[in-house]
């Protein structure tokens, strides 16, 4: 399941998607259009910018906007900058490995059937993008 903060960040995010190439967006607009509290934003919005996702502008033109184009920014990238995992076990994450306590991963059944799962879930998160989820706007590149 995505994490409260991961489901702010696709929506935030998808609204600077949404507004692309039009300059920055001041974050207590996005926070109400959104219906996101400003305080988490803020903290999700630092973290983006840490990462490399979001540029911030000071002063009266001030805001957030995408560094990279909303269509080259794909789900999993985004949820994995948030959430970490998207694998529902440790043992089968691609990125954030872990073996389990007390497991023979060479005889788990589970973790076959976890991986399988992942692999599915994965083929979605990867092939949409920022783009795929603007609301009801026409999104440029």
């Amino acid at each position: 399941m995505l994490s409260q903060k991961a489901k702010y960040a696709l929506k935030a995010t998808a609204y600077l998607a949404a507004n692309y190439g039009k300059g920055p967006v001041l974050m207590p607009i996005i926070a109400q259009e959104k219906k996101i509290p400003l305080r988490f934003l803020e903290n999700i919005f630092h973290q983006l910018k840490q990462d490399g996702l979001l540029m911030s502008h000071r002063g009266r033109q001030g805001g957030y906007e995408l560094l990279i184009p909303p269509h080259e920014v794909t789900l999993a990238k985004l949820i994995r900058l948030v959430d970490g995992p998207i694998a529902m076990l440790s043992c089968v994450s691609l990125n954030f490995y872990e073996p389990c306590a007390g497991c023979d991963e060479n005889t788990c059944g589970l973790k076959r059937v976890m991986a399988e799962a992942r692999d599915a879930l994965l083929k979605i998160l990867e092939s949409k993008t920022l783009k795929d989820i603007v609301d009801g706007y026409a999104c440029p590149a």
